[in-house]
């Protein structure tokens, strides 16, 4: 008899799938049946938020879904944080539970890992969540997810399956394949026609690109010549336009120069993005940049067109198939696109730490040191002053948790998914003293699987930033002083390699040395040496 997890298992190799992160469990097990006959490979965890967060670094790095197989209760209570980071960063991931059997749901009769409503509590979190009450139902479910990550937004979906369910024969479900899926929308003729001829009267046209459009750099950019038209990239945009590009504006949307630039401009083209405060507002004045002028937003999510502010001409639509058909429509036209490109990257640092200019340089040998690395940052001091203006080597090579939901103890594992993801690429994960220690466990499924990650460990012995807040604000720090392990020891406990690196010049030397290593490495990195280093 083929059950029905033997069977899921198959159906999601139809689907593409090629990872799964999870920690077997004596509700899950009857998911694994049959596994080792199919090309899926399996990667162990040391908690489900680490599951979690390893499939968000697996589909932000390479694009493509991962999925989680997840025991009932605890282990859905562990995921729930890495879904609603995934969730506010439109990280497509397929999250597959167990769950009580049929007739002791919601019963509260004590069973093993009872929830009162397991689906309920992971609402929130996810575009969905479906109980499989009947074998019948598997196929349409799984092709709503898939739907969802090929056709939508894409965002976390959350499948359980009752424990009768799993065992339940499989044999009168149809042949294993995948179904057809949706294609993202295409934005109408007329609004592209009424958006060309907006772009064309305009003299001063700025572009905003947000994770939305990641996956159309080229489009992108030539969008930007054609237009002559500044492009400031949100972190998750960030690599659209080249490193070192005249028109490229790799800065926060918040910094002032960048907001003058934009309340100047005649038009704006927003491509992809939700305009989130933590971004757009960054010091939290409560004051985003106006628009002055015309106005144009292209989103996939139409709810997201009414979120957060209005445009004159709302645009429902792919990314990619909405620039192309712009494109069309459009001939290239001079402005003054690199001067104001310029101006709005010399911004002045008002309200910024001096240090800032020293931490964007560490991202900036990174990217340089190692080609084609994929930077996968926690939230740490260095990750903070990238998002004001690190510029990215591609799109994909650089994301963090630091924005939107803003989780720490993300780095470590999401690099780990990246890692999986795009082997043949250099890895680094920047992350603190602090943040690390929230999944410093995950070094274990590093060196299991085999993932070669390096570990940029920025030390300052305790939660640096907000040590920094609470003073600023006329708060005695409280909590915030940690006690930090001997981490060079650690890697050593995890038969890791470690190195320390206490000014510029050193971690230069350790990032090539590392390049090179088989095994996860550690760099970490005084705060108070390597700033007085740098000075």
């Amino acid at each position: 008899m083929t059950t029905v997890g033997m069977y899921l298992s198959r159906l999601l190799e139809a689907y593409g799938i090629e990872v799964i992160f999870g920690i077997p469990g004596v509700h899950t097990v009857e998911l694994y049946r049959g596994m080792e006959q199919t090309s899926l490979r399996h990667y162990t965890p040391r908690h489900e938020q680490g599951a979690g967060f390893m499939a968000d670094g697996y589909a932000r790095a390479t694009g493509r879904p991962a999925a989680c197989f997840i025991i009932t209760g605890p282990g859905m209570t562990n995921i729930a944080t890495a879904m609603a980071q995934a969730y506010a960063d439109s990280v497509p991931m397929l999250v597959i539970s167990a769950v009580n059997a049929l007739g002791d749901l919601g019963s509260g009769a004590g069973w093993l890992h009872e929830l009162k409503d397991q689906r309920q509590l992971v609402q929130g979190v996810c575009e969905f969540s479906h109980t499989i009450t009947n074998p019948s139902e598997l196929n349409t479910v799984v092709a709503r997810a898939f739907s969802v990550f090929s056709g939508a937004r894409p965002r976390p979906v959350h499948i359980e399956l009752p424990l009768d369910v799993i065992t339940a024969s499989a044999d009168d479900l149809p042949p294993i394949a995948a179904m057809p899926l949706p294609a993202r929308p295409a934005a109408g003729k007329s609004q592209i026609e009424q958006a060309a001829r907006w772009l064309s009267e305009a003299k001063s046209p700025v572009i905003l690109l947000g994770g939305g459009a990641q996956d159309v750099g080229a489009l992108a950019q030539t969008l930007a010549e054609t237009l002559d038209a500044p492009a400031v990239m949100t972190v998750n945009g960030r690599g659209l336009l080249a490193v070192g590009h005249p028109l490229a504006v790799p800065c926060n949307p918040g910094l002032q120069s960048v907001v003058e630039m934009i309340e100047a401009s005649d038009l704006v083209l927003a491509v992809g993005t939700e305009f989130g405060p933590t971004e757009y507002d960054i010091f939290g004045t409560g004051g985003m940049a106006k628009f002055n002028g015309r106005s144009i937003r292209i989103d996939i999510d139409p709810q997201q067109l009414a979120r957060t502010r209005f445009v004159d001409l709302p645009i429902v639509s792919d990314a990619g198939e909405a620039l192309a058909a712009l494109l069309s429509e459009l001939k290239p036209r001079r402005h003054d696109g690199e001067e104001r490109a310029a101006a709005a990257r010399r911004h002045d640092n008002n309200g910024l730490p001096q240090s800032y200019g020293v931490l964007t340089d560490l991202l900036n040998k990174v990217r340089d040191a190692l080609p084609g690395a994929v930077i996968v940052g926690d939230s740490t001091q260095p990750v903070y002053a990238g998002m004001i203006e690190f510029a990215a080597a591609a799109p994909r090579t650089w994301f963090c948790s630091a924005t939107g939901y803003g989780t720490l103890g993300y780095g470590l594992p999401a690099a780990i998914g990246a890692k999986i993801g795009k082997a043949d690429a250099p890895v680094v994960c920047v992350v603190g003293d602090g943040g690390f220690q929230f999944s410093l466990q995950e070094l274990a499924s590093a060196r299991e699987s085999g993932t070669p990650i390096i570990i940029v460990l920025w030390n300052n012995r305790g939660h640096g930033e907000i040590r920094s807040y609470m003073v600023s604000r006329g708060i005695a720090p409280v909590g915030v002083d940690l006690f930090t392990p001997d981490f060079q020891a650690m890697a050593a406990a995890f038969d890791c390699h470690a190195l320390r690196a206490n000014s510029p010049e050193d971690f230069a030397k350790a990032l090539h040395a590392a390049a090179r290593e088989d095994k996860p490495t550690i760099i970490e990195i005084d705060e108070y040496a390597y700033l007085a280093a740098a000075r």
